[in-house]
């Protein structure tokens, strides 16, 4: 079978921690992008569940720039407490 050359823009923290995962699990990225391939062309789908986690929606982060703020200013009032036991 006749291979092709694919190139696409991934961040770099994400490549070094594909490469470490691939490294870990004895593989290439190459591999890696491959068996994706394969199970995506057989599936006809994305081989695994995408969704969304709500700690970073808008209205989260929003929120906890304010908290910051808050904090930053002193304005923020800081309660204790009480530790819960397993």
């Amino acid at each position: 079978m006749t291979q092709v050359l694919v190139n696409f823009r991934l961040e770099e923290e994400d490549k070094k921690n594909m490469e470490e995962v691939c490294r870990d699990l004895g593989m290439s990225m190459s591999t890696a992008f491959t068996i994706f391939a394969k199970k995506m062309g057989r599936e006809k789908r994305i081989p695994f569940e995408v969704s969304v986690d709500p700690f970073y929606s808008d209205a989260n982060m929003s929120y906890l720039k304010k908290v910051l703020s808050e904090i930053d200013s002193g304005k923020a009032t800081l309660a204790e407490h009480t530790l819960i036991e397993d």
